[in-house]
């Protein structure tokens, strides 16, 4: 029985909604058009018992007056029996009338009990056909016994209970057809949704980005209204999700092959200058020392390369372990030991600077980065000679930085991409520098980091970076 059950449980789980409603709907409609007709038929069924009594009476009482003066036979109504019973000492005999409807025995019994009072009762005579059987005294020792047959009564109800069967199995048929009609109507907007959703598991989003995945149409009701909209939120979510992985990937791979090309450079270097080293072991002692300054030197090289790599791969992890040891600092010191160390180490290119003091909560070391990495970007990408300036301020809650250089500018079509991991504007130029294409990369992500921007301001002869970052205090 269990087995059977849950089998039946299961094939009853995995039927359609719409399906289970409408059978459902239609177990209820019939439990309700059960109800109602056997309450129809109750209540038909006693009025017209009641009826009859009525009739009953009503024939007997007319029929008393008269037996008192004549003692004559009672008149039979229509199919009705009537008798008129003598009752001495408790027992009734059949004194004038018809012949009793079957058990006489039964009728006598009632006679007797009529003599003290109307009775009515409900006896199977005539080999069990119903009869209503009335008694109702004459006089001190006369009764009148009157029967009716039910025949009438029970095909009159009878015959309501085919019409509302009838009825009712119509206004069932009825009712599931339409209701079905009306529940698909009516889960047409989930079906809609489920053949989104399939459509998203079948195809590949990122190879096909115009792909319309949203459930479109109108209609359901409000929960379908809620749930549409909530269908295509999600949607949109996984669509933003996707475009932000595809983007992060097509970055990564960029930056992956960006990082191999660079370090491929150095050690092709490498790779030579050891080789003549090896070739001229022989030679002169200076020629060797040159060829191992050549490979100190894109030793050197690879390593600040790697060592950006690695920053900004920290950066961009946000691990919970920030490579930032933030204390109290006050970016004009800091930037004057910048200019100091800039102008010691760029004679050709002439520093004024303006300091004020803007006390911050950050990282002096990597602040100090983010001003080497300016300035020498300013000194990089502009002839000797070139003047640079520095400042810095405090305005509306920030700590403002600012590199100035009045080279010959940035155009403005690289603008937007001039902080791009290893982007370069002039690429042999910066090459032959020394540049990584990295510096301003790493100037974004420390000033991120911090909770601060970076904007570059350029035309021809005027060329400002601006650093803002929050003042010490502010959140």
């Amino acid at each position: 029985m269990k087995r059977f059950f849950a089998r039946w449980y299961g094939a009853w789980q995995r039927t359609r909604l719409g399906t289970r409603i409408t059978l459902g709907l239609g177990a209820l409609a019939l439990v309700v058009f059960a109800a109602v007709g056997v309450t129809t038929v109750g209540i038909m069924h006693g009025y017209l018992d009641r009826r009859l009594d009525e009739q009953l009476s009503k024939s007997q009482d007319t029929q008393v007056p008269l037996l008192r003066e004549t003692h004559g036979s009672p008149e039979s109504v229509y199919s009705w029996y009537s008798v008129l019973y003598k009752v001495q000492d408790g027992v009734a005999t059949p004194a004038s009338g018809g012949n009793p409807p079957g058990d006489a025995q039964q009728l006598a019994k009632i006679a007797a009990e009529g003599l003290a009072g109307d009775v009515t009762r409900t006896l199977y005579l005539r080999g069990g056909e119903p009869y209503r059987v009335r008694a109702c005294p004459v006089d001190t020792d006369s009764v009148l016994v009157s029967a009716a047959p039910q025949r009438d009564l029970d095909n009159t109800v009878r015959q309501l209970i085919w019409v509302e069967v009838g009825a009712f199995a119509l206004a069932l048929a009825v009712l599931v057809v339409v209701g079905r009609l009306v529940l698909r109507r009516g889960l047409r907007p989930l079906a809609d949704m489920a053949g989104t959703a399939h459509d998203i598991a079948s195809h590949d989003l990122t190879a096909n980005p115009d792909l319309p995945v949203r459930a479109a149409g109108t209609g359901g009701g409000a929960e379908v209204d809620e749930l549409r909209t909530a269908f295509n939120v999600m949607l949109a979510h996984i669509d933003t999700s996707l475009a932000a992985k595809t983007e992060a990937n097509e970055r990564l791979r960029r930056f992956v092959a960006d990082a191999s090309h660079e370090l491929r450079t150095p050690l092709t270097s490498i790779r030579g200058y050891a080789d003549l080293f090896r070739y001229a072991a022989a030679n002169e002692p200076a020629e060797r020392e040159a060829h191992l300054a050549k490979i100190r030197e894109e030793t050197a090289r690879m390593s600040v390369l790697v060592d950006d790599l690695l920053l900004l791969a920290r950066l961009d992890a946000r691990a919970a372990e920030t490579p930032l040891r933030p204390e109290r600092t006050d970016l004009a010191e800091l930037a004057g030991d910048a200019a100091d160390a800039f102008a010691a180490g760029r004679p050709d290119h002439p520093l004024t600077s303006s300091l004020s003091a803007a006390l911050v909560d950050a990282d002096p070391v990597r602040l100090r980065q983010v001003l080497d990495n300016l300035l020498a970007n300013a000194a990089v990408h502009t002839p000797p000679g070139t003047a640079v300036h520095v400042e810095v301020t405090a305005s509306g809650g920030d700590a403002v930085v600012r590199v100035t250089d009045s080279g010959p500018g940035i155009a403005p079509s690289v603008q937007e991409r001039i902080f791009d991991r290893f982007f370069r504007v002039d690429d042999s130029r910066t090459r032959g520098n020394g540049g990584t294409g990295l510096g301003l990369s790493v100037v974004q992500s420390l000033v991120a980091a911090h909770g601060g921007t970076v904007g570059v301001d350029s035309q021809p002869g005027r060329t400002t970076f601006t650093v803002r970052l929050p003042l010490a205090g502010r959140e």
